[in-house]
């Protein structure tokens, strides 16, 4: 595996080592010591996988309490994915970090806690799969407005397509008035 910091070092881009041969791939996701030899010794508690349609917008969102480190990839399709530093004593506060994930291109996106995450789904359809470091816990979690003008994020929205949101992603809050981890 290679383990690529991004422009904020604790997101971290990681390539799975892709075995191929005429019956198809094989490729391993995740393998607890070669993680934390490359800095995250994360222990996961739960996995969670969605299916959403070509220009569906999940995000941003994050639980103010029991924070979630989160290891992304797509099994079908292709999203941009996005991670929000929401680390106040961060030198990256308010900064964020992008990645084209796909079935194609096989990267993953590791995160740690004290991080907004959310996606936008390029291709017809598109299958998410992500392991988390603690328990969704509804009554924490928050959502920051996906188009936010002061993170202004580059989202690469089909041209003359609104977004595909839930009524909470709707409902999402401003950067400026969101809580923050200290």
């Amino acid at each position: 595996m290679n383990f690529s910091p991004t422009h904020i070092p604790e997101v971290v881009l990681i390539k799975p080592d892709v075995f191929e041969d005429q019956r198809g791939f094989f490729m391993e996701t995740w393998q607890a010591e070669k993680f934390a030899n490359a800095g995250i010794d994360a222990v996961f508690v739960q996995d969670n996988h969605s299916r959403s349609i070509q220009g569906s917008l999940r995000g941003l969102h994050y639980q103010i309490k029991k924070p979630q480190g989160k290891l992304v990839r797509v099994l079908s399709g292709e999203v941009y994915d996005v991670a929000v530093d929401l680390r106040k004593k961060s030198p990256y506060f308010g900064q964020w970090v992008s990645e084209t994930l796909s079935a194609e291109n096989r990267k993953m996106l590791w995160m740690p806690p004290g991080f907004a995450h959310g996606f936008y789904v390029i291709s017809e359809s598109a299958e998410f799969e992500y392991k988390s470091t603690d328990y969704y816990a509804p009554e924490f979690e928050r959502t920051i407005r996906w188009n936010d003008l002061d993170l202004a994020i580059d989202w690469p929205i089909l041209a003359g397509c609104s977004p595909i949101l839930s009524v909470k992603d709707e409902q999402g809050i401003a950067f400026k008035n969101a809580e923050c981890y200290l």
